[in-house]
């Protein structure tokens, strides 16, 4: 591990501190920053997403020198929560960073696939003159990422571990997607009798995951950061008038095609298994299923690789032999040339496409290829944070900017957020009473503003405990 600069020693702090710096008052920018007196520690390391001014964030330097931060330690393999990773190595990170196997197989598949869009989106911006920069250049590249991987060291869930001097950290199971953790922390005080204990939430995922075990109880812990992505609201039952099966039915009716962005990592493996489900009960019809995604493939790879090998986060039914997610006429769409023969391809059919928010990717091309066409449908199996292509189709937009042109939508539009994985209210302060005794305080992040504040006051009313929503930039003390 490299030691931090004489000037970072000397700034130490007395106690230990918890800096915002990222995911306070946005759904987007996981960054939260332990700094103690012997050590600096950075739960997540994510990428802003969504409205301009979040993203312009991305390209600001980082709030404190990466050279100075000690080790990373992530809770999952999504972007918001581990995108930036690849710029914090290449402006002078050199700590390990520490996540879960799964978390780091997923990595291998999301941060060089990330470094790669962005070069291909800056040379795109470039060949065709509509970006503002000139050149346009990548936030990092492929090769960024592949640097940042050799940082990588695995940890089991369960198991204490020294993240950096003073800091003990234990991977709980998070249950959001494979590898998916909540990360306790251990902080020694100087003086006390006892470490300071914390417990970053990651992505709380819900108590009945198609695939996934639920997530673990916070147990003890002094200090709580839940997420409240749906802090404001209750998910529906994923079909109470059969929404979903329905707008398949009606499109492959009328011969259009469905197109659905979905996350390349979790998202796209519980689509197929309901589609799968649907197809075999015959509720829809047999349809050629698409999946337009290096990245969900290889996704979708390490996903049966948990199933074949019975790993303990997967379901008891899912372990074993068997492919759940093929609903029969499955097809792997790899290259470019695939993709492209995929848009001429004799209809109706279902495709599956990343991004999952709409805001880069293959899926853009498939969308400009049916949102002008009343027969085709696209369906948003999730949520869809501000700013970004998927909120607003899922607002009604009559029309939306792709590859610097805008493009008419007449194709029907369906908002299905049910498909989430993350916990919606009642089951985050379900999630919260396990800890066991109740916190002293409880922080809301990762969440839009509304969000994260009813969240606040749900729990302070139906917990009794303080819970405050972080601005961002905030510090607070953890003595």
């Amino acid at each position: 591990m490299a030691p931090a600069s004489a000037s970072a020693r000397r700034a130490r702090p007395g106690v230990p501190l918890l800096r915002f710096l990222g995911a306070a008052g946005t759904v987007t920018g996981s960054r939260f920053l332990v700094d103690g007196p012997r050590a600096r520690v950075l739960v997540d390391c994510g990428l802003f997403q969504g409205l301009k001014p979040l993203r312009l964030r991305n390209w600001e330097p980082f709030p404190v020198e990466p050279e100075t931060i000690d080790a990373v330690v992530l809770t999952h393999a999504h972007v918001d929560h581990c995108g930036y990773l690849p710029a914090l190595v290449k402006n002078g990170f050199r700590g390990p960073v520490f996540a879960t196997p799964y978390t780091e197989g997923l990595c291998r598949i999301v941060l060089p696939d990330s470094g790669h869009l962005q070069e291909e989106d800056a040379s795109y911006a470039n060949r065709k003159g509509f970006s503002k920069h000139s050149p346009a250049l990548p936030l990092f590249t492929e090769e960024d990422a592949w640097r940042a991987l050799d940082r990588f060291q695995t940890k089991p869930f369960g198991v204490d571990f020294e993240a950096a001097p003073g800091v003990r950290v234990r991977f709980q199971r998070a249950g959001h997607i494979l590898g998916a953790a909540s990360v306790r922390l251990e902080l020694d005080v100087p003086g006390a009798s006892a470490p300071r204990r914390v417990l970053v939430s990651g992505d709380v995922g819900r108590p009945f995951h198609p695939i996934l075990r639920p997530p673990d109880p916070p147990g003890e812990a002094d200090a709580i950061l839940v997420e409240s992505t749906y802090g404001d609201r209750e998910h529906e039952p994923l079909e109470p008038d059969g929404a979903f099966e329905q707008a398949i039915a009606r499109t492959a009716a009328r011969g259009g095609r469905i197109v659905i962005p979905a996350f390349a990592v979790d998202r796209t493996e519980v689509l197929l298994l309901a589609l799968r489900d649907l197809m075999q009960a015959g509720r829809i019809p047999q349809l050629p299923v698409f999946v337009d995604s290096p990245m969900a493939l290889a996704a979708l790879a390490l996903y049966r690789e948990a199933m074949r090998k019975g790993s303990p986060e997967v379901r008891p039914e899912f372990r074993g032999d068997g492919d759940p997610f093929d609903p029969g006429h499955l097809v792997e769409v790899r290259s470019v040339e695939e993709s492209k023969a995929t848009l001429a391809h004799r209809m109706p059919l279902i495709v599956i496409s990343a991004s999952g928010m709409a805001t880069g990717g293959r899926v853009l091309h498939h969308l400009a290829h049916v949102l002008p066409d009343p027969r085709h449908c696209v369906i948003l199996p999730g949520y869809q944070a501000e700013g970004t292509r998927g909120r607003a189709l899922a607002e009604g937009a009559r029309a939306v900017k792709m590859h610097g042109r805008y493009v008419p939508v007449r194709a029907e539009v369906l908002s299905l957020p049910a498909f989430s994985v993350h916990a919606d209210q009642s089951e985050l302060v379900d999630w919260l009473r396990g800890a066991k005794p109740a916190p002293e305080v409880v922080y809301v992040v990762h969440g839009e503003a509304s969000a994260s504040a009813t969240l606040e006051s749900v729990v302070e009313r139906q917990l009794g405990v303080v819970a405050a929503v972080p601005r961002d930039g905030e510090t607070v003390r953890l003595d």
